[in-house]
């Protein structure tokens, strides 16, 4: 018996995968079209049908990081021409990341709102050559992209407990937030897909839709009466917010200092 090739051994693995009688397509449907409604059907035992929370997250996660690599775009934003240009001409080139700004003026390396000791590791990297600098800023958009994928391993366990914080009165099971918190940070990262075309209204549409989701979801699983709900909402999107604004700085001071 013959080896499969390599065009028969994806059309096999696509086909198991994909298919699994429908089981993908049925929880993206929910997942999209039905928010929360995930959620519930995992919560309530029926689970035969659908892929799994961790599962359908890593599959969604990956695809979509592997899309943003693919189109060049990322959290790092580089400000500059053609580097021969700068080269030749001294041009002034800037890139931001991690709340802080490095880079070029007039020849000159600067650095703003970021430690003393980061400011001096990049200085050291870049050595104030503008092409090197280049170079630097598009591996480190790579690099902050491969550690993105294990700090939401902090950020999803981390949106649980708050969420655990804010309805204590459910009695619910840490793992039975941690389902809503995979499935939420899923259609986040769809959600992402959206604003990578950079289309004014599209990309618009695609932010309104993360808080605007993630309420209708929380209403569904949860329940409760909307003003309460809202205080809730607001609590965990505070201390989600502030783990976000950490963890992406770490990631990005990982980033820069790797």
């Amino acid at each position: 018996m013959r080896a499969p090739t390599l065009g028969e051994f994806a059309q096999q693995f696509g086909g198991a995968y994909f298919a699994a009688e429908g089981a993908l397509w049925r929880s993206l449907k929910l997942l999209l079209l039905r928010p929360g409604a995930l959620t519930v059907q995992y919560l309530a035992g029926r689970r035969k049908h659908y892929v799994l929370p961790l599962r359908l997250y890593l599959t969604i996660s990956l695809l979509v990081l592997l899309v943003v690599r693919v189109a060049g775009s990322g959290p790092v934003e580089l400000k500059g021409d053609d580097p021969d240009q700068i080269a030749k001409e001294n041009r002034d080139i800037t890139f931001e990341v991690a709340g802080g700004r490095a880079g070029l003026r007039e020849g000159v390396f600067f650095c703003e709102d970021l430690p003393g000791w980061v400011c001096r590791r990049i200085q050291r990297r870049i050595d104030v050559d503008p092409k090197r600098m280049l170079s630097e800023v598009e591996s480190l958009k790579d690099r902050f992209l491969a550690n993105l994928g294990p700090a939401m391993f902090v950020l999803l366990p981390g949106f649980a407990l708050w969420l655990k914080l804010a309805y204590r009165n459910r009695h619910l099971r840490y793992t039975e937030h941690l389902v809503f918190a995979l499935h939420v940070h899923a259609f986040w990262f769809v959600a992402l897909l959206f604003t990578l075309p950079d289309w004014g209204l599209l990309t618009a549409l695609a932010l309104l839709a993360v808080p605007v989701y993630t309420f209708l979801a929380m209403k569904r699983v949860y329940g409760g009466r909307g003003w309460p709900r809202l205080l809730r909402a607001a609590l965990v999107s505070a201390l989600y917010g502030t783990t976000l604004v950490l963890a992406l700085g770490g990631v990005g001071l990982v980033s820069m200092l790797s």
